[in-house]
């Protein structure tokens, strides 16, 4: 039998709020549609200290803000994997680069272009030289990234992972992501992480 992996940690950022563990951690006052300054203001919650960050497109943020709260300040193995899900690609910045086309194009939106490039930009930041994966799906399949990941883990290509979903639509963002490793209290089972998403959806 393989070694039983946990949900050690779990992070949700949706509606202004972020919950860490099913506890809020943080809420703005924000109207909703201002995603730019909420950014922001998470950033100096957090007491960050990566200028890089004001750099990168909207969904790359929204990776590094939930992983610094998954991380917890401590620093990762680096063959912690990375899965991740969502419905719109990388839309947000694919909008941004189209109504620029009339105009100079700028690389530093174009390379964002891509929905994978988050987990570059998350592996870059905590130093993580690990599979990753980004899949696209019409909605949450909890199916597709635990086994996915257990896969991962089984095999030993992976110490830790980092899984979930992370979407970004119309300034609406759904974040929602689990570190898994060997040590917690929550079982590491598809129907688990099913659960948590739901619950953390109601």
């Amino acid at each position: 039998m393989g070694k039983q992996f946990y949900i050690n940690n779990v992070v949700r950022i949706k509606n202004r709020s972020i919950y860490n563990n099913q506890e809020l951690l943080f809420r703005s006052g924000l109207d909703i549609a201002e995603i730019d300054l909420f950014f922001k203001e998470v950033y100096q919650f957090l007491q960050l200290s990566y200028p890089k960050f004001f750099k990168m497109d909207r969904m790359s943020k929204l990776g590094i803000l939930a992983t610094e709260i998954l991380f917890n300040i401590e620093k990762q193995d680096i063959n912690t994997a990375l899965v991740f899900s969502n419905n719109s690609s990388s839309l947000d910045t694919d909008k941004i680069h189209q109504n620029a086309l009339s105009q100079i194009v700028s690389p530093s939106v174009f390379v964002y272009t891509l929905p994978n490039i988050v987990l570059g930009e998350i592996s870059i930041r905590h130093q993580l030289q690990s599979e990753n994966i980004f899949f696209l799906s019409e909605t949450f399949d909890a199916e597709l990234i635990g086994d996915y990941t257990q896969v991962l883990l089984d095999s030993g290509k992976a110490k830790d992972a980092v899984c979930g979903w992370i979407d970004l639509k119309n300034a609406e963002y759904d974040v929602f992501l689990c570190l898994i490793s060997e040590v917690g209290e929550i079982p590491f089972t598809v129907k688990n992480l099913e659960q948590l998403y739901y619950f953390e959806n109601e």
